[in-house]
């Protein structure tokens, strides 16, 4: 869902119609590395170097803590770009939400329930 309310954002803030197809997909893989490096600390391009044997994308190898900041993260950076933040500075306030969610949901006792607990009875 905030994936969506993200990439409306991208589309309806940052991309000039005169943009061709190739270009649009940059702008596109380069705001959802502005969220990797805020949550991760790298691009997918330098996850995907620094790890050659693992299987899928930076996402895929994510926590279940990382996902729930980074939904998190594109709603935030959603209202960042519709508030015409610039990219830099976008990047360093959601890093410093990353950290701060990440610390409070690592360090909450109830997280760790839910991940011993099956889905489904």
């Amino acid at each position: 869902m905030q994936y969506r309310v993200h990439t409306d954002a991208v589309k309806e803030h940052l991309i000039p119609a005169q943009l061709t197809g190739a270009q649009i997909g940059f702008v596109y893989a380069n705001e959802a590395d502005i969220l990797n490096k805020a949550l991760f600390g790298m691009t997918a391009k330098e996850w995907r170097t620094a790890n050659p044997e693992a299987e899928g994308n930076i996402r895929d190898n994510a926590t279940m803590e990382q996902l729930v900041v980074m939904s998190s993260l594109e709603s935030q950076n959603a209202l960042l770009i519709q508030q015409q933040m610039s990219q830099s500075d976008r990047l360093v306030m959601l890093n410093t939400l990353a950290r701060s969610q990440l610390t409070s949901l690592l360090s909450n006792p109830s997280i760790k329930s839910l991940e011993n607990k099956p889905l489904l009875n």
